[in-house]
């Protein structure tokens, strides 16, 4: 985790995920405004996050291929290049296709990153590799999910469209100094095979699915709505913003320290999916008027339990696929993100467009309950 090339990483993480967080509530403002309402504002991030499903299915055979800093360097530039041209229209068709060009570099570039954290650490380190590789991940939307909007506000939409364009472009440097090396053997988690049958891995694989599906549907629809859900609350929204964010740095930070610690990992998945069911149940009445500290708080539970499942999802599926299987572990577990915060952005915004945030925000959070005991059925040497 002191190598320079591990810090390269982190730091192109960071400029690519600043350009990501920055538009992720941006984007559907945008289009709100240009008169798409509820619906096509959560489309916007449908079809950003569709897109970065279907490239991450292919990642693991292009690491294989081309290596994970040709990879890196393509997602960076797929990501940030087409982002000023948002600015040409707020009409819904041509947002989609820049967001389906930005998604298909956001896929690339989330397996890709995840990936080489494993490749680069022994085993017996992922729990901690992966929290810091969080914060890489979470630091950037700590700062601009709720900066993105309130900046909006202050000097419009093109500082924030050139900003979000030119950060991940600024990564292409660290990737240009980037080398990776085979790492130094290390004692396995308990978990862990050196590679694991394909229905073993399945299986295995289940739960953190699950947790990281419902989790990331709730966060989904929680970033994406928030500004609409209270257009009115100047500071609650960027608060709350801020708070899910946070939630999500200090989640993956325990998270870690407790898997390594432990030695296992997938233990604290209904855990958090238990904590982010709680914070949705804070949201649904903050839908309806509620305080707005409510608002804030119950953002912040979902951030804390999202970054709980996370942490322990990623290091769950390295164990469950072995050393050899590192790419398309972290295909799955960025397929399970991405896949939910689209459904969080479209499936909600289609249930809000006749229903209400409220409903939609309420089938939210039943769906975390329900997934709690399910997520914790962990395959533990082939069995529970």
């Amino acid at each position: 985790m002191r190598s320079p090339a591990f810090r390269l990483v982190l730091a192109a993480t960071v400029l690519g995920f600043g350009g990501y967080a920055l538009l992720l509530p941006v984007v559907p403002l945008w289009v709100a405004r240009g008169g798409s309402g509820e619906f096509g504002a959560g489309v916007t991030t449908g079809v950003l996050m569709a897109a970065t499903v279907a490239t991450q299915l292919a990642v693991p055979a292009l690491l294989r291929r081309f290596g994970h800093r040709t990879v890196l360097a393509a997602g960076l530039l797929l990501l940030g290049a087409p982002t000023p041209l948002l600015l040409l229209s707020p009409d819904l068709p041509p947002v989609l296709a820049l967001s389906a060009v930005r998604g298909l570099g956001f896929g690339l570039l989330t397996v890709a990153g995840s990936a080489v954290v494993a490749e680069l650490v022994p085993p017996a380190e992922h729990g901690r590799a992966s929290a810091r590789y969080g914060y890489a991940v979470g630091i950037p939307q700590l700062a601009l999910l709720p900066a993105g909007v309130a900046v909006v506000d202050l000097v419009g939409f093109d500082g924030v469209f050139l900003a979000a364009g030119i950060a991940p472009l600024a990564g292409l440097v660290c990737v240009a100094f980037l080398r990776t090396g085979a790492v130094r053997p290390g004692p396995p988690h308990r978990t862990a095979a050196a590679a694991e049958p394909d229905g073993t891995f399945r299986r295995r694989a289940v739960a953190p699915v699950l947790a990281m599906v419902a989790c990331s549907t709730a966060q989904g629809g929680v970033v994406t709505f928030l500004p609409l859900v209270a257009p009115g609350a100047l500071v609650a929204v960027p608060f709350a913003l801020f708070g899910t964010a946070l939630g999500g740095l200090l989640g993956r930070g325990l998270a870690g320290e407790i898997v390594d610690r432990r030695g296992e990992a997938g233990r604290l998945l209904p855990v958090g999916a238990a904590i982010a069911a709680a914070g949705m149940v804070g949201e649904v009445v903050a839908a309806g008027g509620g305080s707005p500290v409510l608002l804030v708080g119950g953002a912040a539970l979902v951030g804390i339990g999202f970054g709980l499942v996370q942490n322990d999802a990623l290091v769950a599926l390295f164990a469950a696929g072995g050393a050899g299987r590192y790419g398309t572990a972290s295909a799955v577990w960025n397929i399970a993100y991405d896949a939910g915060t689209g459904v969080g952005a479209t499936g909600l915004g289609a249930v809000a467009e006749p229903f209400g945030f409220r409903t939609a925000f309420g089938l939210a959070a039943a769906v975390l309950f329900l997934a709690v005991p399910f997520t914790g059925r962990v395959v533990r040497g082939g069995r529970r």
